[in-house]
C-alpha cells in the first residue's frame, strides 16, 4: 500500500507540473494568482518573523545537511540504525527529485518574492522537505500525535513559502506530493527492517521499565 500511494503521489506531481508547463491547467494558474495576492495582503511583522524562520530551517544547507545528519545521529543514539538510514536516504532522494523536476519544468517564481531563492518554482523544495520529514517521523514513531504534528509542520511550511512569495500554491502542492511520495515509496523498501527495529526497541523499553514498575 505505501508503495502504491507513494508512486501515485509522485506521478500526480509530475502530471501537475506538465499541466502547468503546457498551459492546460488554467484553473490551477488562476487559483495560484488569486492565492498569491491573498498572501501578499496579509503580510505583517509577526508573519514575517515566522515565515523567515521557516525559510531558514526548511531550506539551504541547514535543511539539506544539518537536519538529516543531526536526526540520523539522534536515531543512532536511540539504537535505530535502519531508521537513521531511512531518514538520510529519504531526505537525499526527496531533494534529488525536486531538483530534477525544477530543471525539467523551470517555472518562473511570483513577482512579489521577498526572499532569495534558486531557479525553478515548481516544485517547492521547502514543502517537499517538510513533507518528507513529516512522513518519515510518522513511520519511525507511529503515533497519532507524531503524524498530526508532522502534518501541521508541512502545512505551515507550505503557507510560509507562499507568504514570502517564493512559490505558487501549486508549487507547494507539488512539493508535498514529492516529499510524501518519496518517503512512502522508501517506506515500502525499508518496511521489514524498520518494523523489526521498532519491535526490538519496544522490548528494550519494556525490559527497562518492568523492574521499575515491580519495585514501585
Amino acid at each position: 500500500m505505501p508503495l502504491a500511494i507513494g508512486g501515485a503521489a509522485l506521478v500526480a506531481a509530475v502530471l501537475l507540473g506538465l499541466a502547468i508547463t503546457f498551459g492546460s491547467a488554467g484553473i490551477v494558474v488562476a487559483a495560484d494568482e488569486w492565492w498569491a495576492a491573498a498572501m501578499v495582503s496579509v503580510r505583517g511583522p509577526v508573519g514575517d518573523v515566522s515565515a523567515y524562520f521557516l525559510n531558514f530551517i526548511g531550506g539551504g544547507r541547514f535543511a539539506v545537511f544539518a537536519v538529516p545528519v543531526t536526526t540520523a545521529v539522534v536515531l543512532l543514539i536511540l539504537r535505530l540504525p535502519w531508521a537513521a538510514g531511512y531518514f538520510i536516504v529519504g531526505s537525499a532522494a526527496s531533494a534529488g527529485v525536486v531538483q530534477l523536476l525544477k530543471n525539467t519544468f523551470d517555472r518562473g517564481r511570483p513577482e512579489d518574492m521577498i526572499v532569495a531563492s534558486d531557479f525553478g518554482s515548481f516544485p517547492s523544495g521547502h514543502a517537499a522537505n517538510a513533507a518528507t520529514i513529516a512522513v518519515a517521523f510518522g513511520v519511525i514513531f507511529p503515533h497519532v500525535w507524531v503524524w498530526v504534528l508532522g502534518a501541521v509542520y508541512a502545512v505551515l511550511m507550505a503557507l510560509s513559502r507562499m507568504y514570502l512569495g517564493a512559490h505558487w500554491l501549486s508549487d507547494t502542492v507539488g512539493g508535498m506530493l514529492v516529499g510524501a511520495g518519496v518517503a512512502l515509496v522508501l517506506w515500502a523498501a525499508f518496511s521489514k527492517p524498520l518494523e523489526g527495529e521498532r519491535l526490538a526497541r519496544l522490548e528494550r523499553v519494556s525490559a527497562r521499565d518492568g523492574p521499575t514498575l515491580r519495585a514501585s
